[in-house]
Parts: structure tokens; C-alpha cells; sequence
């Protein structure tokens, strides 16, 4: 009769090495865990992305964030310098901080587009701007803003993730993570890029960082399948396909129990599972045919200059309808992925990119305002920094961090005002200057939430988005009406 073989270490798990050794003690360990992992089974899964209260009432529930990368010369736009004009080809007496070649002769540049005044409440914003101008009385034009770099990159990381280093979680993750979604069936935090390619910096404008995958911003295009490897390669009859996503997800919850502590393996689970009830949902939300030919008029879609911008504002407006948390826009990338960046010609260069995207942002506004959207919808317009008063080359101005303007529409904030002030020739911001930071915990604040009390624990630190221990950065109540709640 053959022997019955040893068994050896290999053949041993590690909770039965444990119940055999240290005279039985292990397997007092073992009863534990498994009291633990039969609790956090009973108990019903969260998913991460359940809605959830604020921290107190507000009036908005959404972001709409049109990001203008390049930077938008606030002085040639929405900031209007008379002593600029006046002293243009004259020698600047301060040296401003230059970041490119071609300032060094320090020769003012007063703006070569004209100005006029918008709406009742008089805001005086380019001409190229008439359709941003036609929702004059809807916005808050904050002429204040500064940022923390003269480059593009950390500057766009800084806009959207509070910081100039790369690695932490953007704005719209911050968002998902303390409000979840309304909507189950579609991702919490949705971004719209041009399909002719990524902006600059790409996507570490809409990084998790460290918190769970799940609150990663996820590409929709707008251009042939909205989300790529949805639907399989092969039909799949409806009732087929729904028992063979049953029959995964028992296997992934059966797998996950031997690792219930493993948040990533978690969120790829909760990612399939989405992306599973997201093969109805996305489809019927993105389905754009159901739009007036008046909608997509007032968008642009008819017109090639503006058709892209326009079907990406549009798509937001459906997308936030449906109960997604926050989306983001990204502007054009032909000829250029940074269109907001002025270096060669102040004049030709907005024109060229107001006309892709002022008609789409102001339709976006209006038709948000007429579906009793606006109020509680915030919508954000804002590159990363603003330009230099002085000439770049003869006719274009290079990166000012110290200084940009931008709009902020619905979400309780005031309509028809402008706040703050830069100095006589648009250099710095000078009179309530707001903080990229400053600006995050305004935008949290009118979400419901407290930009000190929102946290998330990274290396054993209770981690914040706005860092206001360091940034000191704080709630500017001068924007919205009603007071600060804490």
C-alpha cells in the first residue's frame, strides 16, 4: 500500500498554520477575522457613491466646470485698464515676473479689443464677448483671482486640485466623495474633452489621488461610442448578458471576503458594476436626438466653429439633469491645446477662441436658468492665470499668476456683481483678492460643505482639499448671498 504523502508548509494556509502553531492562540485570532468579515458581509454594501447631506443646508447640488486652459487675458476680456490704454508703448517702472522670453523690455501693452457695458448691472466685458455679455445679469465676475505658478501645468494641477504637486485628488473627487451621486446608474464625476485630444497636463486635472478609484473623474466622448469598452465586441442577448454579470459580481463579492480590507479591489468591483448598469443609462442620457433643433441652435451645434464646445456644454447640462455630480469641460485643442495662451497676439488669438466658445458657455447659462436648473447648478469659468499688462514680442502677453478674472453663475452666488479689483494696469489683484483656495472652499461651502470638516485620511493624516492649516484659506462670503455657515 502506498504511503500517504507528508504535508508540507506549502500545503498550508496561513489561517490553518495559524490554528495548528503558537498552541492554538491562533486560532483565536482567526475567530475574530471571521467574525469581522461575516459582519461586513451581512451588512448591506456601500458602494461610496451613495448621495449623501452636507454638512448644512445649501443651495447647490452641482458643478458645471468650464475649464479655459491658457490662461485668458483678463485685461483684453473682463478687466478693463483705461491707464493701460493710456500709457500703452510706455516703460513699465515696476519689473513684473516674466516667464517666457520676449517681455524683457518692459513695455506696457494696452488691450487692443474694445469694451462694452452688459445688461442692467452695467459689466463691462470685451465686445468679442457678446454672448457671455447677454448673461451679464445671471453672473459673478470676480476680477481677484490669483494663483500660485507661472506655468500652465502647475498651475491647472493647483486650479483643480488645490495644489501646485501632482498626485492629490482634483476638486470634482472632493466632490463625489462628500456628496455621492443622485444618480446610481452613471459616474459621480464626468468629464468632456475635446475627441481631437487631450489639453494640457491631461488628465491629471481629474485624479482620485489617494482616495479609491471611484471618485476618478471618467471620459465621456463626444465623438462615436460615449464610453469606450462598455458594451462587448459581440451581441449579447439581453437576458444572457444580465446572468453573466449576476454570476461576476457573486464572484467578486465571494473573492473580496478573503481580502475585505483591500479599497482598491473594492472600487474595481464597484467601477464594473457601474460600467454594467452604465450600458442603459449612459446611452439613453447622451442621446441628444430628443433636443429641439432651437436647442441645438442656441447651443451652436449647427454651426461648425462652435459645434464641438456647444455638444459638450449641452452633454453637461443633460448630464447634470440626470443627477451627475460634477463635470468638467475641456475647450478646443486645434490649433493648440493650451487656445487661452496669448503669447503671439493678444487680438487675434481671443478672437479666434471666444468665437469657438462664448455662444456655447452663455447657452449653457440660459438654458440651465430656463429648466430651473441654475440656482442649483454652479457654474464654474476660469483658466489657470491670467496675462501680463506688459508686451510679449510686440502684440501678445505672456503667463501672470498674479492676476486673472472669472465667472461663477447659479449655485446661490450673486447675479449681475463683480468682486474684487486688480491694480491700475491689471498686474496684481489688489482690492479682495480670492485664492485658488479661497475659491475651493467658497464652491464646497455652497455645496453644503465644509471645507475644513471634509477629510480624508492619507498616512495617517486627516487630509483636507483646501489644506487651510497651510493656506489659510477661507470662505468668501462677499460672492453668494446668505451668510457663511460653519
Amino acid at each position: 500500500m502506498a504511503q500517504r504523502p507528508i504535508e508540507t508548509a506549502s500545503r498550508l494556509s496561513r489561517r490553518q498554520m495559524l490554528k495548528i502553531g503558537a498552541l492554538g492562540f491562533g486560532s483565536i485570532a482567526c475567530s475574530y477575522l471571521d467574525g469581522m468579515e461575516q459582519s461586513a458581509a451581512a451588512a448591506p454594501v456601500d458602494n461610496g457613491l451613495a448621495p449623501q447631506s452636507g454638512h448644512f443646508e445649501a443651495p447647490a447640488k452641482a458643478v458645471i466646470m468650464l475649464m479655459q486652459n491658457g490662461g485668458p487675458g483678463q485685461m483684453d476680456l473682463f478687466d478693463p485698464k483705461p491707464d493701460l490704454t493710456k500709457h500703452s508703448g510706455k516703460v513699465h517702472v515696476e519689473k513684473v515676473e516674466m516667464f517666457q522670453p520676449g517681455s524683457e523690455g518692459n513695455t506696457l501693452l494696452g488691450s487692443p479689443l474694445k469694451f462694452r457695458k452688459y445688461g442692467e448691472s452695467g459689466i463691462e466685458m470685451a465686445e468679442i464677448l457678446p454672448h457671455l455679455g447677454s448673461v451679464a445679469d445671471e453672473i459673478c465676475l470676480v476680477r481677484s483671482m490669483y494663483n500660485l505658478h507661472n506655468n500652465h501645468t502647475e498651475s491647472l494641477v493647483a486650479l483643480n486640485t488645490g495644489k501646485i504637486f501632482q498626485g492629490r485628488p482634483a476638486l470634482g473627487s472632493w466632490v463625489s466623495y462628500g456628496l455621492g451621486t443622485e444618480n446610481q446608474n452613471l459616474p459621480a464625476y464626468v468629464v468632456l474633452r475635446d475627441p481631437e485630444g487631450y489639453n494640457t497636463s491631461g488628465t491629471l486635472l481629474w485624479q482620485n489621488g489617494w482616495m479609491p478609484a471611484l471618485y476618478r473623474g471618467t471620459e465621456v466622448s463626444t465623438a462615436g461610442t460615449p464610453v469606450l469598452n462598455l458594451n462587448p465586441s459581440q451581441p449579447i442577448p439581453p437576458a444572457v448578458q444580465r446572468e453573466n454579470l449576476d454570476l461576476l459580481a457573486k464572484l467578486n463579492r465571494r473573492h473580496q471576503q478573503d481580502f475585505a480590507y483591500e479599497s482598491s479591489l473594492e472600487a474595481r468591483i464597484q467601477n464594473y458594476e457601474l460600467a454594467a448598469r452604465m450600458q442603459l443609462a449612459a446611452a439613453e442620457t447622451l442621446d441628444l436626438s430628443r433636443e429641439t433643433p432651437a436647442t441645438r441652435k442656441m447651443y451652436g451645434l449647427d454651426e461648425p466653429e462652435t459645434a464641438g464646445y456647444g455638444l459638450r456644454c449641452l452633454m453637461a447640462r443633460r448630464l447634470v439633469e440626470s443627477g451627475v455630480r460634477f463635470v468638467q469641460i475641456l475647450p478646443p485643442v486645434k490649433p493648440n491645446s493650451q487656445p487661452w495662451d496669448a503669447h503671439d497676439n493678444s487680438k487675434t488669438d481671443n478672437e479666434a477662441i471666444c468665437a469657438k466658445c462664448d455662444l456655447p458657455s452663455a447657452a449653457l447659462i440660459k438654458d440651465l436658468k430656463q429648466r430651473g436648473l441654475l440656482e442649483s447648478t454652479i457654474v464654474v469659468w476660469s483658466g489657470e492665470f491670467g496675462r501680463l499688462p506688459v508686451s510679449q514680442n510686440g502684440k501678445g502677453r505672456d503667463h501672470n499668476r498674479n492676476a486673472f478674472s472669472l465667472i461663477l453663475a447659479g449655485g446661490g452666488f450673486k447675479a449681475g456683481h463683480v468682486h474684487g479689483a486688480t491694480d491700475d494696469i491689471g498686474y496684481r489683484s489688489v482690492v479682495d483678492p480670492v485664492g485658488v483656495s479661497d475659491l475651493h472652499a467658497t464652491l464646497l461651502h455652497q455645496l453644503g460643505l465644509d471645507h475644513t470638516r471634509l477629510t480624508y485620511e492619507h498616512h495617517g493624516s486627516d487630509e483636507t482639499l483646501t489644506d487651510a492649516r497651510v493656506t489659510d484659506a477661507r470662505v468668501e462670503g462677499e460672492l453668494f448671498h446668505g451668510p457663511v455657515r460653519v
